[in-house]
């Protein structure tokens, strides 16, 4: 069997004193995983990204996906990537990518390719005036500003014209603004899983009553769904611009008022695979490991 480690949190290791209310998530996606892979002749081993005097060489192959702590020492956790893949250890998504993606600006990119997205300003020290200025360009009173580095709603903030703040600094980080989608609270929000470049499943997360919300830590909830041409098509399309498929994938969308979908965010960092909505996406990442690593 060859040894593939997947890097994870601190606070996601079985041992840790501080293990994170929804690591259970994590512990349902490691089974399917598991047991997925090992009959392409792969064994998973979780090791935490920020422990030090690991041997990495050791590893047939380091995938990134679970390292959900990594917003606050992004710097620190893309040199770990770099470090890994210098010993000639392959890395999936490779660092180039992840590099690409930790930092939301992406979405430019991919909306300069053709790729309905979610109208954006990118303050990159976002004071009050931000606020009042992005509702008037988004012809809104109703926008969100979260941070272009980061993720599971950190940090994230919902204003309208009657709850604007203080002036002066409301982010401590490069942030982004955008208007706030309706169908977020009411449909939800839709993700489409890819391995491979390949459609594995997709659900809608919707919010607990009265939030925005679609995490589990808030109250949301997901239900597994069977998307219709048009809207798998709007998350393939997403795939399609990109100049090559990664490993894994999760494109998360909501719909416009006028029926479309935009995106919302391409996750080849580190998503949640949502395995128990889809659980053949383990059979399918082993044969794409398979593949790649011969």
């Amino acid at each position: 069997m060859k040894e593939i480690a997947l890097l994870i949190a601190a606070n996601l290791a079985s041992q840790a004193p501080d293990r994170r209310s929804d690591a259970h998530l994590f512990d349902v996606q490691l089974d399917i995983l598991r047991k997925g892979l090992a009959p392409n002749g792969f064994e998973l081993t979780p090791v935490r990204w920020v422990e030090s005097g690991v041997d990495w060489a050791r590893y047939a192959a380091v995938m990134v996906n679970c390292a959900w702590d990594y917003q606050d020492r992004h710097d620190d956790f893309l040199a770990t990537l770099d470090r890994i893949a210098a010993l000639g250890v392959p890395v999936f998504n490779d660092p180039a990518t992840v590099r690409w993606n930790i930092r939301k600006t992406y979405l430019r990119e991919i909306e300069g390719k053709g790729v309905p997205v979610i109208p954006t300003l990118w303050p990159e020290a976002p004071i009050a005036d931000d606020l009042t200025h992005a509702m008037d360009v988004f012809g809104s009173d109703d926008v969100i500003i979260k941070r272009q580095v980061g993720g599971g709603a950190r940090g994230q903030t919902r204003y309208t014209r009657a709850n604007l703040p203080a002036p002066g600094s409301i982010l401590d980080r490069p942030g982004m603004i955008q208007p706030f989608v309706p169908a977020i609270a009411t449909e939800g929000e839709y993700s489409f899983l890819f391995i491979d470049g390949d459609f594995s499943h997709a659900l809608v997360k919707r919010p607990k009553s009265g939030d925005y919300r679609i995490q589990e830590a808030y109250g949301g909830r997901s239900e597994a769904i069977d998307p219709t041409p048009t809207d798998r098509a709007a998350a393939q399309l997403v795939l399609d611009v990109l100049e090559a498929p990664p490993l894994y994938a999760r494109v998360d969308m909501v719909r416009a008022a006028d029926g479309k979908l935009l995106l919302m965010e391409l996750e080849v960092l580190e998503p949640y695979l949502f395995p128990k909505d889809g659980p053949q996406i383990g059979a399918m990442l082993g044969a794409a490991l398979k593949r790649r690593l011969g």
